[in-house]
C-alpha cells in the first residue's frame, strides 16, 4: 500500500484526485498508476483502469489471475467492472467510498455472485493515511 499512497501522492502534486494504485505479483511491482482524468482530459482515466492496462502490458497477457492490485480508495463502478473483466486474484484498498464505492460500500461488482469471476477482497489497509489525502485535497478545493 505505501507505492499505492505515493502515487496517490503523485496524483495530488499534479492536481488529480489523489488515488493511487499498483499491482503485484508476488513480492515485485508490475505496474504503478495515479488519475490522470484531469491531465489527459477523459475521465476514465482512473488510477486502477490506467494500472491494470499498465499490467497487463508488462506481463504479456490479459488476465491478472495471480495478481494482487492496492488501491487508495474503493474503486468505483468502472473500476470494479475492469477488476472483474481482467480476473484480478485479490483485491487491497484503503479507504471506502461512501458515496461512489462498488466493492462493499453501495454495491458489490468485484463479489457479486453472478459473475464468472469473483475478487478476493481486503479493505481498510493504510485506511486512515488514504482517506485523509481525499479530505485534505477536497478540503484545498472548498
Amino acid at each position: 500500500m505505501a507505492a499505492a499512497l505515493e502515487q496517490a501522492r503523485l496524483a495530488a502534486s499534479k492536481d488529480e484526485v489523489p488515488i493511487g494504485a499498483v499491482v503485484m505479483c508476488g513480492d515485485e511491482v508490475i505496474a504503478a498508476a495515479h488519475n490522470e482524468t484531469v491531465a489527459r482530459q477523459n475521465p476514465t482515466y482512473h488510477a486502477e483502469f490506467l494500472v491494470i492496462e499498465r499490467a497487463l502490458e508488462a506481463l504479456d497477457t490479459d488476465r491478472l489471475t495471480d495478481c494482487t492490485l492496492y488501491v487508495t480508495v474503493e474503486p468505483c463502478a468502472l473500476c470494479a467492472g475492469a477488476i472483474v473483466l481482467a480476473k484480478v486474484k485479490t483485491l487491497v484498498f484503503g479507504a471506502y467510498d461512501e458515496k461512489a464505492g462498488m466493492c462493499g460500500s453501495v454495491g458489490d461488482i468485484v463479489r457479486h455472485p453472478r459473475l464468472n469471476h469473483r475478487v478476493d477482497v481486503q479493505s481498510g489497509a493504510e485506511a486512515e493515511a488514504c482517506a485523509e489525502l481525499i479530505r485534505e485535497f477536497f478540503a484545498a478545493k472548498r
